[in-house]
């Protein structure tokens, strides 16, 4: 893997669509070149995401008070909340990569870091005809710990990757996640048990080489 230092900024809870609106100014930075490579890492209250092929069917019950918001990225829904660890990436990819071999680069590193954390994963190529099976997933059981959702926009990436660590996983249930009825979704605690945060951004932060 090539080396690709970053920037890491780091925040704490940030409300979606205002992370939203940051991600959209550092991209258009990076566009201009008037900042690096960068990663952030934040945590959003509970809000469902969803792409633009997403099925109506795969929408959580309106009752349940989790707001659901449409989002430029790829991918199906996911959720965010409490305990989980979101990491957008603001990187200028060479004229030699498309998006699809960076995304794969991103697991790559997630893999690393988990594996650091004590948790053997790997990422997973899609079968023919399949859902895509972008993101992480946990070798032992089978889970996906992992999600990621990234597009490109004149050369520079945007979005990212949710690690789930010791949040709340019943939100999962209420919804069809990544496209994949039947996926399994886990986290750091419910694999391993008590993980800090701060070690888990810590790790992360490495395995991108951000600083």
């Amino acid at each position: 893997m090539r080396a690709r230092p970053l920037t890491l900024i780091q925040d704490e809870l940030v409300d979606y669509d205002q992370a939203m609106e940051r991600m959209t100014d550092l991209v258009g930075q990076r566009q201009r070149d008037e900042r690096p490579d960068t990663l952030w890492l934040l945590s959003h209250p509970s809000v469902y995401t969803i792409g633009r092929r997403t099925p109506i069917s795969h929408l959580p019950d309106p009752t349940r008070g989790i707001p659901v918001i449409e989002t430029g990225r790829g991918g199906q829904l996911t959720y965010h909340g409490p305990g989980q660890l979101v990491g957008y990436l603001v990187v200028k990819l060479d004229e030699s990569e498309g998006i699809v071999d960076y995304v794969r680069e991103v697991e790559l590193r997630l893999v690393e870091a988990l594996g650091k954390l004590g948790l053997p994963a790997e990422r997973r190529d899609t079968p023919p005809g399949s859902e895509l099976l972008t993101g992480v997933w946990t070798a032992e059981t089978g889970r996906k710990i992992i999600s990621i959702g990234m597009r490109q926009s004149r050369g520079v990436t945007s979005h990212g990757f949710a690690l789930n660590v010791d949040g709340d996983l019943t939100p999962w249930n209420w919804a069809v996640a990544c496209g994949m009825p039947d996926v399994d979704m886990t986290s750091l605690k419910r694999e391993l048990g008590a993980t800090a945060m701060d070690e888990v951004r810590a790790v992360v932060a490495e395995a991108f080489e951000a600083a």
